[in-house]
């Protein structure tokens, strides 16, 4: 009996992509980078968040925009306790869920910079620059995150196939 093949597609990269060095040291550094802000936006909101329970980096309150401390109930501290564990909450799903949570500490750290800029000014425009900066890393890693999602789910349907 003679069989018929089936003409499937290749699910190796073609030639032209696979042989371009500059292309795969690109997405080299782009994985690297993915994990690095990963890494740092998982770390750095579950610690920061753990000091505003206990203040031993600097007194929290103290960088509290009035107008904020007016709206919200109870005492800056007691409001810093909100904000520590909506922070640690944001870094775990970092961990979890980058493509969320990377935009989730953006969003965070937007509200921040907005604080900041209102708290006396100009007295803290030099650290809402570096949480602006901050911001920008996080919105980074979100759209690394996507990229990554996206190649693994386009990995999975050609496995699928």
């Amino acid at each position: 009996m003679a069989t018929t093949a089936v003409p499937t597609e290749s699910r190796t990269a073609p030639p032209s992509q696979a042989a371009d060095p500059a292309t795969t040291a690109a997405a080299t550094a782009a994985r690297q980078v993915f994990w690095l802000l990963r890494l740092a936006f998982t770390v750095a909101p579950i610690l920061f968040g753990i000091d505003k329970f206990f203040n031993w980096t600097v007194d929290w309150p103290d960088y509290l925009a009035g107008w904020v401390n007016d709206i919200v109930p109870g005492s800056g501290q007691d409001f810093m306790y909100v904000v520590g564990g909506v922070e640690i909450a944001a870094g775990l799903l970092v961990a979890v869920a980058p493509e969320i949570g990377a935009f989730v500490v953006a969003a965070w750290l937007g509200g921040i910079v907005v604080n900041l800029l209102t708290k006396n000014p100009p007295e803290y425009y030099d650290i809402a620059l570096r949480d602006f900066g901050l911001m920008l890393g996080a919105l980074a890693l979100g759209r690394l995150s996507l990229a990554v999602r996206d190649t693994r789910l386009s990995r999975a349907l050609r496995r699928a196939r």
